[in-house]
């Protein structure tokens, strides 16, 4: 009993999952992330609109450790939402001070030559 107690304790909630999806063209690797929380929502900040489709940013939950792993191997990302762009922050695959807010919510674009 007490094995199993400390294994649900390890275990990711789906509360804190992403959502992650990746793209591949020849040696390109797009990785696409973004909160549970936004799929579906449009984010609008006077002229700005960003629509966080499920077809773009994915279908898949995956945990941040999933997610940080996949960015990593990107050369280009897009993070949008709270828990997805402090992923990022965390594992310093983006400085901070690129982060901007689109209606409150962080958003951030990778792009490594």
């Amino acid at each position: 009993m007490e094995q199993n107690h400390q294994r649900d304790h390890c275990r990711v909630t789906d509360l804190e999952k992403v959502f992650v999806k990746k793209y591949c063209c020849g040696k390109d690797i797009l990785v696409a992330v973004c909160d549970k929380d936004l799929i579906g929502k449009t984010l609008r900040d006077g002229k700005i609109k960003l629509e966080v489709k499920k077809e773009f940013y994915g279908d898949r939950l995956t945990t941040p450790e999933e997610a940080a792993k996949a960015l990593s191997e990107a050369n280009t990302g897009n993070i949008v939402g709270k828990k997805s762009v402090k992923i990022a922050i965390e594992k310093n695959l983006v400085n901070p001070s690129a982060v901007i807010h689109i209606a409150g919510i962080p958003h951030v674009n990778i792009i490594r030559l």
